[in-house]
């Protein structure tokens, strides 16, 4: 598959996450770094070595967690990203091919961290965020790939 282009890919997250009052630029530029790495921007939307899906290489107990602990919490949400992605609950093949629905739900996961989110033009905050926050300090990723990634396929 081709990746999505970066301008292209702004206006998806823009898109998605605009009429849920859940964009800024903050985190446009954090999804737009979490793509770069997780799935060269959506080259790939299965992980090679692993169960993650989608642009954002989001793992379905993660996806699962979002809607059992946040926003069935919260109907009023999830009544707002019912609209957006004409999804009522977690979804696998959505999450692989529906950039819509899985930019909303990788928003959501890190919306529910508590740490407030780096400054857009950080870049080595991002890194250390999404390290931290979206792939685990146990995962394989590195702040340095997640840095290279962005660089290389966002910034070009």
């Amino acid at each position: 598959m081709s990746r999505y282009h970066p301008d292209y890919l702004r206006q998806i997250i823009r898109v998605a996450l605009q009429p849920l009052e859940i964009w800024s630029y903050e985190a446009e530029e954090l999804l737009m770094m979490t793509a770069a790495h997780e799935s060269h921007l959506g080259t790939s939307l299965e992980q090679i070595r692993g169960p993650a899906w989608g642009l954002y290489q989001m793992e379905m107990p993660t996806l699962w967690d979002i809607w059992k602990n946040y926003l069935e919490f919260r109907p009023a949400v999830t009544y707002q990203v019912t609209c957006i992605t004409g999804l009522a609950g977690p979804d696998l093949g959505h999450l692989q091919y529906n950039p819509i629905y899985s930019t909303v739900m990788a928003r959501l996961h890190y919306l529910r961290v508590p740490a407030a989110l780096p400054a857009a033009h950080d870049v080595d905050g991002m890194a250390h965020y999404a390290k931290d926050h979206y792939n685990t300090p146990a995962g394989r990723a590195t702040q340095e790939k997640y840095i290279a990634d962005y660089e290389r396929l966002v910034l070009m």
